[in-house]
């Protein structure tokens, strides 16, 4: 079946198979899951690892069958711990779309140090020295990259922790977070990694695409941006006091539609605009689109 792209300005419907009598026609999906937060830190000069960006999946071509009600979930992104490394909580939650025989879903991010997830995320100078894996799912093209490498983990060092994985690159040896992707879909680059921090001294940057910044010195990670699946920045404590890791970004689900084929079946208040032939509809949180 040709993708949807080529119909123009043409209604979809009626072409290739049916399911249950219902037409299928095809869209466009961009779907991103939720970033996984930054490390905690506690213990003196410690300089703790990004938080790996949400998983992140694009299709041309997302098959839906006409009368079937499809629901999308967007994914949260992981709440930023306090002192040391976070728990499985800290990872980001998976994004999808899901219906009749659809699935298509993006795995949530992983939080620093180390935890595997949708995109990886850093190692920390301290609590772990290498990064997660990327892309658990085993998807092709793959949703995510493995986060960095911790320059030094040895406690009372200067070391700079690693940045977080992002949909783009991978996460940064010496602290930026990984950049992310801009889709075919907008012109929005999302899930970018988390910037890893440095106890004394300068953090990093978190990965274009929403990650955010590391801390320097003896502060909080930064908060990833909301609905950018970006991964949360690491904390560092340059002194024995506690420290938060940034939050996870939450995810986003964006369907572009040929006008001639938008249903106004729709729950969860998505913003909906048209733009040319195409109708976007933009989950920021859970809902429904009915074909």
């Amino acid at each position: 079946m040709p993708i949807l792209g080529s119909f123009g300005a043409g209604s979809a419907r009626g072409f290739g198979e049916t399911s249950g009598g219902a037409a299928k026609y095809e869209i466009e999906a961009l779907v991103v899951a939720g970033g996984g937060a930054g490390t905690g830190s506690i213990e003196n000069s410690i300089s703790a690892g990004g938080g790996g960006a949400g998983g992140y999946r694009y299709t041309a071509a997302l098959e839906l069958a006409g009368g079937t009600e499809y629901t999308v979930t967007v994914g949260g992104g992981g709440p930023g711990p306090t002192g040391g490394p976070g728990p499985a909580a800290a990872k980001g939650t998976n994004s999808s779309v899901i219906g009749g025989d659809v699935s298509y879903s993006a795995s949530g991010g992983g939080h620093g140090p180390g935890g595997a997830g949708g995109s990886g995320s850093g190692g920390s100078s301290y609590y772990g020295p290498s990064g997660g894996s990327g892309n658990v799912g085993g998807y092709s093209p793959s949703e995510g990259n493995n986060g960095g490498t911790a320059a030094s983990y040895a406690p009372g060092s200067t070391g700079r922790a690693g940045g977080g994985g992002g949909a783009g690159a991978v996460g940064g040896n010496s602290m930026a977070g990984g950049a992310g992707t801009t889709s075919a879909i907008d012109s929005t680059q999302r899930a970018g990694g988390g910037g890893g921090a440095q106890a004394f001294g300068s953090g990093g940057s978190g990965g274009a695409g929403g990650g955010g910044n590391g801390a320097s010195g003896n502060a909080n990670g930064t908060a990833a941006q909301a609905n950018f699946g970006g991964g949360g920045g690491g904390s560092g404590s340059s002194f024995s006091m506690q420290r938060t890791g940034g939050n996870g970004g939450a995810g986003i689900v964006t369907l572009k539609i040929l006008t001639a084929d938008y249903s106004t079946t729709v729950t969860g208040s998505p913003n909906v605009s048209v733009v040319g032939d195409y109708t976007y509809v933009q989950y920021t949180g859970t809902g429904s689109y009915t074909a």
